[in-house]
C-alpha cells in the first residue's frame, strides 16, 4: 500500500520503521557510511525553510495475521523549493526491482506537475544502482561533486595545528559554535554573496541575505543539526574575508558534513582557505568528542580546494552527482510504460 505520510504526525513506530529502511540502503550501496539513528529524526524529515514545502509518501507491507501494520518498505519525498522539485526516494533492497521505486518517483512527479513546477532534480550517488535507475527513467547528469572523506583518527594533529596559524598577517580566526555572532550576520551574508552568480547546477541552495542566514540557521537547529563556524576576519575593515562551516548531525553524530568554504576574492593568497579549515577541525575535536569523521563535496574543477583537503588528510571516497528532468516528460514516460 503506497500513500501520503506526512512525518510530523507519523507514529513512532513509522518513524524507526522509515530508519530501518534508510539503513538497509546504506548497508547495500554505502557500507563504509555510518548507520543513521532514530535521533531528531522526526523533524529532519519535516521541518523545512520559510517559503518551502516537503511531501512525502510511503509504500507499507501488508498487515501480519495478528493485524500489526507491515514495515515501510519504501519512501519518497520531494521538496519543492524555487522553481524545481528536488526528489528523494529509498526502497529497500528486499523489494527492489519490483517497479515500486517506479510508482514512488511517479506519485511525487505527478504532485510536481500539478504543483506547477517544470522540473525534478536529485541527488545520486556515483557507483550505486541508483545510477542507472534515474538513467533509465530520462534524468540527465547535470553535475558532479567529488565526495572526500577524512578519518579524524588518522588526523596529524601538530601539523594541522601549524596549518591553523599560516595566515597572513591583519586577519583572525574566530569559531562560532551554533552561527555566528548576529552582529557579523550581514557581513557573513556579504562573504557568502561572492558565490550567488556562480551557475553551478547544485540542488543546495546557499544564503545570501542576513535573514535567509537567520531562518537556514534555526531550520538547522530544528532539524537536530549543529552548525560551526570559524570566520576569517579582516582586522582593518572587519569584514568577513573567509568562512567554513561544519554541521553535526543528531542523525548521525559520529560523521559531520562540510557546507559552504568560502573565501572573498579581495583576500585570496593569504592562506585563509587552509588555516580556517584546520582551525574549524582542531575545534570539533574538543567540541564533539565523540566525532570520527568529516565528509565534504567538492567540484571536480575546484582543483584549489581540492589540494587544500587532501593537505589536510582527506581522501576522495566517490562522485556524487546532481541529475534533473522535465517533469512533462517524466509523467508521460512512466505512464505510458505502466
Amino acid at each position: 500500500m503506497v500513500r501520503e505520510w506526512d512525518p510530523r504526525t507519523a507514529s513512532s513506530d513509522e518513524v524507526a520503521s522509515v530508519l530501518d529502511t534508510l539503513n538497509a540502503v546504506l548497508a547495500a550501496d554505502l557500507p563504509q557510511d555510518p548507520p543513521w539513528r532514530e535521533s531528531s529524526l522526526r523533524e529532519y524529515l519535516s521541518e523545512v525553510m520559510p517559503g518551502e514545502r516537503r511531501i512525502s509518501w510511503v509504500a507499507q507491507g501488508e498487515p501480519g495475521p495478528d493485524g500489526v501494520p507491515g514495515p515501510i518498505l519504501g519512501h519518497v519525498h520531494v521538496l519543492l523549493l524555487g522553481d524545481i522539485g528536488v526528489l528523494e526516494v529509498l526502497v529497500h533492497p528486499d523489494v527492489r526491482r519490483t517497479g515500486l521505486g517506479r510508482e514512488l518517483v511517479l506519485l511525487a512527479a505527478r504532485r510536481v506537475y500539478q504543483e506547477g513546477f517544470q522540473s525534478i532534480g536529485v541527488e545520486v550517488v556515483g557507483d550505486t544502482p541508483a545510477v542507472a535507475f534515474y538513467e533509465a527513467l530520462g534524468f540527465a547528469r547535470e553535475y558532479v561533486e567529488t565526495r572526500s572523506v577524512l578519518d579524524l583518527g588518522a588526523v596529524d594533529w601538530p601539523a594541522l595545528a601549524e596549518m591553523a596559524t599560516g595566515i597572513g598577517a591583519g586577519y583572525h580566526l574566530e569559531f562560532c559554535p551554533g552561527g555566528p555572532p548576529d552582529d557579523l550576520i550581514e557581513a557573513y551574508a556579504r562573504a557568502k554573496a561572492e558565490v550567488r552568480d556562480v551557475d553551478d547546477g547544485e540542488l543546495r541552495p546557499s544564503s545570501y541575505d542576513p535573514q535567509r542566514l537567520r531562518d537556514s540557521l534555526d531550520t538547522l537547529h530544528r532539524r537536530g543539526m549543529k552548525p560551526y563556524i570559524v570566520l576569517a576576519l579582516h582586522e582593518h575593515s572587519g569584514e568577513v574575508a573567509g568562512l567554513t562551516e561544519v554541521v553535526v548531525p543528531a542523525q548521525h553524530p559520529t560523521r559531520a558534513d562540510q557546507y559552504d568554504t568560502i573565501v572573498v576574492q579581495d583576500h585570496r593568497g593569504y592562506g585563509i582557505d587552509r588555516a580556517i579549515k584546520a582551525r574549524m577541525l582542531l575545534e570539533l575535536r574538543s567540541a564533539e568528542p565523540t566525532l570520527a569523521e568529516v565528509q565534504t563535496w567538492n567540484a571536480q574543477a575546484n582543483e584549489a580546494m581540492l589540494k587544500v583537503n587532501a593537505e589536510l588528510g582527506y581522501r576522495p571516497d566517490r562522485e556524487w552527482c546532481e541529475y534533473s528532468v522535465d517533469v512533462a516528460e517524466l509523467v508521460h514516460r512512466l505512464d505510458a510504460a505502466r
